[in-house]
């Protein structure tokens, strides 16, 4: 009996081993995840509609986020201040007699890759080829949108006023343009990328212009750190009985951001993310999740509600392509492409208006402002993943097709996101539907607010009836409930 006991913890032992071997912690970094990591997870994607051939596309809209950049300023002083507190973790170590062997042989030498820099949140090298790589793939696949020369007015390019975006801009344009000017051995063109100043970017920046969506937020993230921190609590309980290190729970979110970094940007995954197993990594991204959850997305309406200026952009770039194309417009005087880049809380928002990650339940519960369920935490699986939903250079397309005039209707909408054919509720769970479909079931039910009462009204000064809806409405917003999603 004792002898099928310790076969049977052998086996659970090489199950669990085979397990962790398959497991790359390059796919559970949340919003941090690389583009080529991410692009092609299946997770929610569907075989794509077949676009009869006769339909032709004849516009296109992008959101992107910017490719993959450095830490910013605040978290490259934490990757600094980290430095010095694992060398103390060691010397403490080290004074306590503890066996060389027990201590991680990188941990009292590391020093933070960026040391010394003193800016950051750039785009990197690898978020460049992101961009450009991008850019290359979308005229590849809609070339008769990319086949007329250059216009500023045909081929829009905006960002927003922060730099990784407009640098994203750039990179995509390169690659999209590429072979198409006299510039240099790689006979690019110049082209133009237009920002609206961040204070007014109600399209792009939405999140910075929204008064009451940044009052909402500030009483929020204390709610949101109480969430997450029983699973700080029991990973560092957990990491530091494993090392006999006296880490602190500080310590442990700065050494998954430290795994995040390495992991995403360097390739390293062997140092500080080989401090988590591989079930405490999926219970990190969970927490990563969970915020993005909470404050950018399905957790709460404001947080994409405050989009519909984008939505609203979308469908109307789509209105005036038709009527070009209604009125028969010569090739060179309309748009073709409109194309956007910005952040992980641009994205977001925008995936959440078109419902993506949903099913069709839930898909009714946000076009009626509920609050859906937390995503449930790991082993349970989820469907909101900041992995897949925003990663570095994540992007939403939407195609219109004109199909032949004896079809009926006429025009018709193509959603792909991360360049994939994604199910979108409103489209009955597809990734194609007319316009009409798109228009009344996707897009309508978000127009119940203009932007600005939404965002900016205020909750001292709410004259107009029904003055006591509004004030419930607001004050759920800025303050929610403690229970389900809206803490």
């Amino acid at each position: 009996m004792a002898t099928k006991t310790v076969w049977i913890i052998l086996l659970c032992l090489f199950v669990v081993s085979q397990a962790d071997q398959g497991f790359d912690v390059r796919h559970h970094l949340s919003t941090v995840t690389r583009y080529s990591v991410s692009k092609d997870v299946t997770q929610n994607l569907i075989e794509g509609s077949n676009v009869p051939s006769e339909c032709t596309p004849i516009h296109l809209n992008l959101v992107a986020r910017h490719g993959t950049r450095s830490p910013t300023k605040k978290r490259l002083r934490e990757l600094e201040n980290l430095s010095g507190r694992l060398k103390e973790l060691v010397r403490d170590a080290e004074a306590r007699k503890l066996p060389s062997d027990k201590i991680p042989g990188w941990l009292g030498q590391w020093k933070s890759p960026w040391e010394g820099k003193v800016k950051g949140g750039e785009l990197i090298r690898q978020g460049e080829e992101e961009l450009y790589q991008l850019g290359i793939r979308v005229r590849e696949r809609f070339p008769s949108l990319f086949e007329e020369d250059y216009h500023p007015d045909v081929y829009t390019i905006r960002a927003t006023q922060i730099p990784r975006a407009s640098a994203s801009a750039v990179a995509f344009g390169m690659g999209l343009f590429s072979e198409k000017g006299n510039l240099g051995p790689g006979r690019n063109r110049a082209f133009a990328v237009t920002s609206e100043n961040r204070a007014s970017d109600t399209k792009l920046r939405f999140f910075e212009c929204c008064q009451n969506y940044k009052s909402y937020r500030k009483a929020k993230e204390p709610a949101v750190d109480k969430l997450k921190e029983p699973v700080l609590n029991k990973i560092t309980a957990s990491v530091a009985k494993r090392y006999d290190l006296k880490f602190t729970k500080q310590d442990i979110s700065s050494l998954w951001f430290l795994c995040k970094q390495e992991a995403s940007l360097l390739n390293v995954t062997n140092q500080s993310c080989e401090l988590f197993t591989p079930s405490e990594v999926a219970l990190l991204e969970w927490t990563d999740d969970l915020e993005v959850f909470l404050l950018k997305g399905y957790g709460n309406s404001l947080n994409y509600k405050m989009g519909v200026p984008l939505l609203e952009d979308v469908l109307h770039s789509m209105e005036e392509a038709i009527k070009a194309r209604e009125e028969k417009l010569p090739p060179g005087s309309y748009e073709k492409a409109r194309l956007r880049f910005a952040h992980a809380e641009t994205i977001v928002p925008f995936s959440c208006l078109l419902g993506l990650f949903l099913d069709g339940s839930e898909f009714e519960k946000i076009q009626k402002e509920k609050p859906l369920e937390l995503p449930p935490q790991p082993p349970k699986t989820r469907d909101f993943r900041g992995s897949t939903m925003a990663p570095f250079g994540g992007n939403n397309i939407l195609v219109l097709y004109s199909c032949p005039a004896e079809s009926s209707p006429k025009y018709f909408v193509q959603v792909l996101h991360n360049e994939h054919p994604i199910a979108v509720p409103g489209c009955d769970g597809k990734d194609f539907c007319s316009l009409e479909d798109f228009k009344a079931k996707v897009v309508t039910p978000h127009l119940k607010h203009a932007f600005d009462n939404l965002c900016n009204a205020d909750l001292n000064d709410l004259k107009q009836k029904p003055a006591s809806s509004k004030l419930s409405m607001l004050s759920s917003w800025l303050f929610g409930s403690s229970h389900g999603s809206e803490l």
